[in-house]
């Protein structure tokens, strides 16, 4: 039987409460606006979703025996301030005021702000993986770091474009979403001294994960509950961002809601946009079956992501990471 989500954190609940604590101790500084935009990302929780799978792929890489020292807590937790910065900087890019169903650091504190305690904790996390004093690990975290900020620069090149291309979003969403999670899961394998074919094969399960959360992610804009998710219906609309469903509609759609959508893009950010256009776009979407072709696309990776697992040995930790890859595809039911 499939595990739930609490499941899963459940095998890992005590060091995902030393995770937590890492996290509070290495944001605290001695200048207070630091100490209180990092409270503000603190008490904002979150799935915490990447330092779970840091948690989980370290305990499969070492094959269920018990893990020394508090390398795999540092890992997770300097993965999650490389998160935690880029969602900081990607708040004040985008003009976001919500997350989680929260105001942003950029609406409580404003932009400049926002961006220069994301610069301190990009920088609190390469302090730590220096620390650690595992050269592969900062290898992996420099390439993958570089990697995302590309992934900033081209979605704000592909902002207010109607002729994205599948191939470019797709490049757009591996390079800021399933980088990390390929990183986080190769360096729990590289800090547990896991062979290169486990190491390679963890890497391109969070990969494909990655992708796949990203994927479904994009169809719930179209498709969630504002007050569960805490974004509004439409976002990546409103800030012009072509996601596949919204390619997908491009491609299938009638000559007139084709012509709807490009507007809607190209004019992106210059107005509220009118619900009645909302509706009619949601519903071309829906006559193109986009949701279906993204959610479909989802499941290719995630069902990926499970036959990377195959060169990982068998353990209850392993059973939980190829959970955790059908549940990021389940999030939309």
């Amino acid at each position: 039987m499939m595990q739930t989500l609490e499941d899963i954190r459940g095998l890992v609940e005590a060091d995902l409460a030393a995770v937590d604590g890492v996290i509070r101790a290495r944001l605290a500084s001695g200048v207070p606006l630091v100490s209180q935009v990092a409270e503000h990302i603190v008490a904002g929780g979150g799935k915490r979703l990447r330092p779970l799978i840091v948690l989980l792929a370290a305990h499969a890489a070492n094959g269920g025996r018990a893990l020394p020292g508090d390398r795999h807590h540092q890992a997770a937790a300097f993965i999650e301030f490389i998160h935690t910065a880029t969602l900081l900087h990607d708040d004040v890019v985008d003009h976001s005021s919500l997350r989680r169903g929260r105001q942003t650091a950029n609406a409580v504190f404003g932009n400049e702000a926002s961006v220069l305690v994301g610069d301190f904790v990009y920088s609190r996390a390469f302090q730590m993986m220096a620390a650690i004093g595992v050269a592969r690990v900062m290898e992996i975290m420099a390439d993958a770091t570089n990697v995302i900020a590309e992934g900033e620069v081209l979605q704000l090149m592909n902002a207010q474009d109607p002729d994205t291309t599948e191939e470019r979003y797709l490049e757009v969403i591996y390079r800021k979403t399933a980088q990390l999670f390929e990183a986080g899961a190769q360096v729990a394998a590289v800090l547990c001294g896991a062979n290169p074919v486990v190491q390679q094969a963890l890497a391109t399960y969070g990969k494909h994960l990655g992708t796949a959360y990203q994927l479904i992610d994009d169809v719930l804009d179209y498709r969630s509950d504002p007050a569960t998710r805490g974004k509004n219906l439409g976002e990546d609309l409103s800030e012009g961002k072509m996601t596949l469903p919204l390619i997908h509609a491009l491609r299938h759609a009638s000559e007139a809601d084709r012509g709807l959508i490009r507007n809607a893009i190209l004019h992106a950010g210059e107005g509220a946009q009118r619900e009645g256009d909302l509706k009619r776009i949601i519903a071309a979407i829906d006559a193109s079956d986009g949701i279906g072709y993204a959610r479909g696309r989802a499941e290719a990776e995630s069902r990926a992501a499970m036959q990377a697992l195959e060169s990982v040995p068998e353990s209850r930790w392993r059973d939980a990471l190829a959970d955790l890859a059908r549940i990021a595809v389940g999030r939309d039911r």
